[in-house]
């Protein structure tokens, strides 16, 4: 199988470090594996919106497309606007997607929700602040 496309989903915000963090996030992931063409995409205030790198995917050579949303926890988003925007059918994390004239499968993955690396990254981040303190 050949490279995939993420499209990483983030909410958008009016403050920059929102969109820098999905955006450096992709970056981050992209260096991390060839086998994604990475893309951030906003559901809000942010460019380019998930609709325009939906666009810019189609263009791609990719054999799938994972939608990945930078979300905790489920929510309007996740579990209503991105399926619609996708158009999946309601429940569904698998549909198809158009690109290069092909049609390829489309995966709609989870919202990170209670994972154990979320616990290790809380323990990191308190030890951090302790340290901080001691500096």
């Amino acid at each position: 199988m050949g490279r995939k496309g993420m499209l990483l989903i983030g909410h958008g915000s009016k403050l920059r470090y929102n969109k820098e963090l999905i955006e450096t996030t992709a970056e981050l992931i992209a260096r991390k594996s060839d086998e994604y063409i990475v893309k951030p995409g906003f559901m809000s205030i942010n460019t380019p919106s998930v609709e325009e790198q939906l666009e810019a995917f189609r263009k791609e050579e990719i054999d799938m497309l994972v939608v990945v949303p930078l979300f905790l926890a489920r929510g309007v988003h996740i579990d209503r606007d991105i399926p619609e925007i996708l158009r999946l059918p309601e429940g569904s994390r698998r549909g198809t997607f158009q690109a290069n004239g092909r049609t390829i499968p489309l995966i709609y993955a989870n919202p990170i929700g209670s994972d154990p690396l979320l616990a290790e990254l809380m323990l990191k981040n308190a030890s951090d602040a302790i340290a901080e303190l001691n500096d």
